[in-house]
Formats: C-alpha cells, structure tokens, sequence
C-alpha cells in the first residue's frame, strides 16, 4: 500500500465510521492528536477515541494531499480535508475543514499512520 492509497483507505474508513479499518491503517504504537483533547497513546486508546468520536458525528470528507517528504522508513504527509460533519445530538450538518499532518512509519514493510494530529480550518462562530 502506497501512502496515497493508505490516506484515501483513512478517507473511506471516516466516512464509513469503520473503527477495524482505521486501526490496520495505525501502526504498532500510535498516537491520535484530536483538536480539543488530549493525545491518545496506544492502540487501545485510539480505538477508544473514535469510538467516541463516531458516538457523536458522522463524517462525509475528502483529502487533499499536499505534500509527502519518504525519509527511509519514516515519511510525514501534509494534507487538507473538507466536507461535512452530521452532529448526531443536535440533528445538524455543518461543513468541515481541517489541516493534517500525517507521520507514517514501514513497519514490515507496510506505511503504517505513526502520529497523527489535526486543526480546524474553520473555527466554529
């Protein structure tokens, strides 16, 4: 798996709330920096994030890949995503838009997501 193809996997996992298909994406330790909390360390507790990520909002997204710098087994991928977010408590869909940094580590052979952190790039008002 290419890292593109390894980005557009995470795309479609999103947005098909697809917790098992995000974790094959992750390596053997990762980490998850969701805006707003805390950073999630281990796989454990980044199934648990979007578990509770996907309890509260259901994404329609698409990402845009700007830049991909391969450093031997290391690689860091620049991206950019918009689309929408349904909020499921409030019944309400707003657009989406956030900027991505990706940090991806071969393991056995395979990019696997490493650090994985992102920001809005639409404040809420």
């Amino acid at each position: 798996m290419t890292i593109e193809t390894a980005i557009k996997a995470y795309e479609a996992a999103l947005n098909g709330n697809d917790i098992d298909a995000i974790l094959d994406l992750y390596g053997s330790n990762p980490v998850f920096m969701p805006q707003h909390a805390p950073a999630l360390v281990g796989r454990d507790a980044v199934r648990e994030g979007y578990r509770q990520v996907f309890a509260a909002i259901k994404l329609d997204i698409r990402f845009t890949i700007h830049e991909i710098e391969i450093a031997e087994d290391w690689a860091w991928v620049r991206t950019s995503s918009s689309g929408t977010t349904h909020v499921l408590a409030a019944d309400v869909t707003i657009e989406e838009g956030n900027n991505e940094l990706f940090v991806f580590r071969a393991e056995q052979g395979h990019w696997k997501i490493h650090r994985y952190l992102f920001s809005t790039n639409r404040p809420r008002p």
